[in-house]
């Protein structure tokens, strides 16, 4: 009996060792197989998603290259977004910057513009000249003041937006008693050829004044006396005159005044581009720094 008891025992540890080895031997395959399945899992997706994710980088990638294409840093589409800073800029770039600008159209009444004329005066703002004249040989433009005026304004609303506020503009006619003022940062005056011929009947006028009033000599009427009675209405003299159109005149504009006036000449100001007017701006600086002014 006792034999019996210990061959089964035998038996169950047999079979006991057989199951741990089994065990043992199952563990380590399927562990090596699941191994090896997580790392075709793996390889599989990477094959697969891989292409794609190429593809999206490359598209943002080509993105990123047309929007610097479109609006590289500093270049024409950071200017064409802002124009206004572009404007400012170019003003400081000069190393002369003029204070009085004037604008004198000869073209034929019904080649005139408004909104040109109130372009040229918004960009003359924006650049930093303190004093713009607009003068046309036909008076059309002073007849029309109020439009002219309108359109400047409305000029400044599109072109230099949130900004117009800091640009303000003083309108000033020397007949006008009423002029409208904002605050001006710049002074518009609209001229005809009354204007000049006016200016110098008032400062004989005042002169004359004078001597009755036994101020002043009639000898002491020199250059200099004369320019500072007709410099009393507190415009400075041009100090450029951009000359639009094919007349080589300037047609009565300030006779006395432009007498050390630069003047440049434009075939029109129909359709003027910002280019051509800063062209001009850089003209009269170069002018000036070969005059050593």
């Amino acid at each position: 009996m006792t034999g019996l008891y210990e061959l089964v025992w035998r038996v169950l540890h047999a079979l006991l060792c057989l199951h741990r080895t089994l065990t043992y031997w199952l563990r380590v395959r399927f562990g090596t197989w699941n191994w090896i399945w997580r790392r075709c899992c793996r390889a599989a997706s990477a094959a697969v998603l891989a292409p794609l994710g190429f593809t999206l980088r490359k598209t943002r990638a080509v993105g990123r290259n047309r929007r610097q294409h479109r609006h590289p840093r500093g270049g024409p589409g950071a200017a064409a977004a802002h124009p206004r800073l572009r404007w400012r800029a170019d003003g400081r770039s000069l190393e002369k910057l003029p204070v009085h600008m004037g604008l004198l159209i000869t073209e034929e009444e019904q080649e005139t513009s408004y909104s040109d004329i109130a372009s040229l005066v918004v960009w003359c703002m924006a650049v930093g000249i303190s004093y713009i004249s607009v003068y046309d040989h036909q008076g059309i433009f002073k007849r029309n003041n109020s439009r002219l005026m309108d359109e400047i304004l409305k000029q400044q609303q599109e072109l230099l937006g949130l900004d117009c506020s800091k640009y303000s503009t003083e309108f000033a006619n020397s007949n006008d008693k009423d002029d409208q003022v904002l605050n001006c940062q710049s002074a518009v005056k609209v001229l005809s050829p009354e204007d000049g011929k006016a200016d110098i009947v008032r400062a004989a006028q005042e002169f004359c004044e004078l001597v009755a009033q036994q101020q002043k000599k009639s000898t002491d009427l020199d250059v200099h006396m004369l320019d500072s009675l007709l410099s009393s209405n507190g415009f400075p003299d041009p100090d450029v005159v951009l000359k639009f159109g094919p007349l080589e005149s300037t047609l009565g504009f300030l006779p006395w005044q432009l007498r050390l006036t630069e003047i440049i000449s434009l075939p029109s100001h129909l359709n003027i581009r910002y280019e051509d007017f800063f062209s001009a701006l850089r003209q009269y600086a170069a002018c000036e720094q070969r005059l050593g002014k």
